[in-house]
Order: structure tokens, then C-alpha cells, then sequence
């Protein structure tokens, strides 16, 4: 008979059982957390009640925004709680269900960030025929083909987990991670997961690669139509728009092939966890960042929208008087 037993709850892996660091830990997620939180609602707000902002780029761009703060509430939250109440304890569900939109909102950024590779190279590229391809109708099925298929992906990789999850656990209950992740829980299954395993990363490395390489593809046409460009000006109002999508797609794919990419059953060292921070907590909190700095278009929008939240502030205030 195998040794399983029948899970009702998990350990998550704590950065520290010093209380002093675990009261460091909440402070810094939490001011991690209220960055992303305002970047991200800041970002939404200012596209969405610009009307100059109505473009395809922009929409996709929302979208990021709603993926980027979903992303960090399901994970940052939890450990932030557990560090502050000096617990380590998930429950089963709410590990799984963790697991589930955790995959479905990596997943569909994932494909979201290929859509916008794909926007930027018809505008640049063709851009005569940008407004006939990437019409609102287009647009909205993009989105929506993206958010779908994350969920279809999600469900996937979900169901298989928990699938070998009921056999119960042989390696205990401590999670390697501040969060339920499939490959530290695929570790504790007493089933013998190893097809699982390669199951899990084979489909995943063509699910990546394939983005990755349509993104770079797309990139390398950006590119060299962009050099074509005669003036000077132009080039680099093209390079404006290119360039922050490039780099949240350097950060967000570097930092989650190397946490996915690699073997499922090797030991979890302090490096691990830092990774595993760089790729779930700080893309969702830079990524407005990335795209303000560079983005005229959004620095004006945000500075627009500051000031009158502040002038609607000061004039409540002298009414109040």
C-alpha cells in the first residue's frame, strides 16, 4: 500500500522564522504591493479617460495592467498575511485555486505580450493598413483569443496537478515557495510524477519558445523598417513605442524561463526564491513604470490626470471651508 495521506492544507516556504524579518518581509511586499496597486490603477485610469489614448497599443496596455496587478494579488497577499500572523498554512483549495489563476494570468500575458509584438509591427511595419488590421473588432477578439487561451492553458496544467496531487503526498507538505506553484508541487506527489514532469516542461518550452521566437521575429522586421525611416524624428518616435514593450518582454520572459525552464526535482536555494520574487512580484510593480518613462503619450496622460485629482482635491477642501 503506498504511503499517501489526504492533504487539507499546505506549507508555504517563509522567508524567515525571525520575527523581526517576518515583520521586514510585510513591510517590504507591502510597499512592493501598494507600488504595483498604483502604477498599475494609474496607468488603466489615465488611457482610460484619455481620448487620445483609444488605440489598439493602449488597449493591450490595459490589459497588461489588469494581468500585472491580478498577478501580484494572488500571490503577495497571502504571504504578506502569513508573515504579519506568523503562520505558514494554505489551504488545499486555495492553493489550487492560487495555482489556477497564477497560471491563467502568466499564461495570458504571455500571449497578450505576443498580441502587442504583433500590434507594434503592423504600425510600423504596415503602417497604411494598421487601422483596417488592428481595427476595434480585431482588437477585442486578440484580447479576448489571449485570456482564453490562458484559461484553457491554466486548466490544463491545473487538472494535471491536482490529478497527481490526489495520491496524496510522500514529501511532505512544505511548498519551496511563497506561493503554490506547479513544479514545488508536482515534488511532493507520491505518484511518480517523472512523465508529468516532462510532460509539464515540454509543452511549456513550445508554449514559450513559440512566443519568444514570433516576438523576436516580429522585432527584427520592426527593426530593420525602422532604420529605413529617412528622418531622424521619426525613428525615434517609433523606437518610443517599441522599446518599453521590449523590455518588459526581456524581464518578463528572462525571469520566468529561468524559474520554469529548469529541473522540477533539484534542491531550492536562497537564489531560487530571489528569482522567484523577480518574476512574480517585480514585473507587476516596474511594468508601468517601464511604460511611463518612455511613453510621452502616458507621461502627459498621467500628469494630467494628477493634476486634476489635485485640483478636484484643493477645491473640495476650500468648499469644506
Amino acid at each position: 500500500m503506498s504511503n499517501h495521506s489526504t492533504m487539507a492544507e499546505f506549507l508555504l516556504r517563509g522567508f524567515s522564522d525571525v520575527r523581526e524579518l517576518q515583520v521586514l518581509h510585510f513591510v517590504l511586499f507591502l510597499v512592493l504591493y501598494l507600488a504595483a496597486l498604483v502604477g498599475n490603477l494609474l496607468v488603466t485610469m489615465a488611457i482610460a479617460l484619455n481620448h487620445q489614448l483609444q488605440t489598439p497599443m493602449y488597449f493591450f496596455l490595459v490589459n497588461l495592467s489588469i494581468i500585472d496587478f491580478g498577478t501580484i494579488s494572488i500571490t503577495v497577499p497571502k504571504s504578506m498575511s502569513n508573515s504579519l500572523l506568523d503562520t505558514k498554512s494554505i489551504s488545499y483549495v486555495g492553493c489550487f485555486t492560487q495555482v489556477f489563476l497564477f497560471m491563467l494570468l502568466v499564461s495570458t500575458e504571455v500571449i497578450l505580450l505576443t498580441v502587442m509584438a504583433y500590434d507594434r509591427y503592423v504600425a510600423v511595419c504596415h503602417p497604411l493598413h494598421y487601422e483596417r488590421v488592428m481595427n476595434q473588432k480585431a482588437c477585442v477578439h486578440l484580447a479576448a483569443g489571449a485570456w482564453l487561451s490562458g484559461f484553457l492553458y491554466s486548466a490544463l496544467h491545473t487538472g494535471n496537478t491536482l490529478a497527481v496531487s490526489l495520491y496524496g503526498s510522500c514529501g511532505g507538505l512544505v511548498v519551496d515557495q511563497f506561493f503554490c506553484d506547479i513544479p514545488q508541487l508536482l515534488k511532493l506527489a507520491c505518484h511518480d510524477s517523472g512523465r508529468n514532469e516532462i510532460w509539464v516542461i515540454a509543452f511549456s518550452t513550445c508554449f514559450i519558445v513559440s512566443c519568444f521566437v514570433f516576438i523576436i521575429v516580429s522585432y527584427v522586421q520592426i527593426f530593420r523598417a525602422v532604420l529605413r525611416i529617412p528622418s531622424e524624428q521619426g525613428r525615434h518616435k517609433a523606437f518610443s513605442t517599441c522599446l518599453p514593450h521590449l523590455a518588459v518582454v526581456s524581464l518578463f520572459f528572462s525571469t520566468g524561463m529561468f524559474a520554469y525552464l529548469k529541473p522540477i526535482f533539484t534542491s531550492t536555494s536562497r537564489l531560487d526564491l530571489v528569482v522567484d520574487i523577480f518574476y512574480s512580484v517585480v514585473p507587476p510593480m516596474l511594468n508601468p513604470v517601464i511604460y511611463s518613462m518612455r511613453n510621452k503619450e502616458i507621461k502627459a496622460a498621467l500628469w494630467k490626470l494628477i493634476g486634476q485629482r489635485l485640483f478636484m482635491a484643493q477645491k473640495m477642501s476650500l468648499l469644506c471651508l
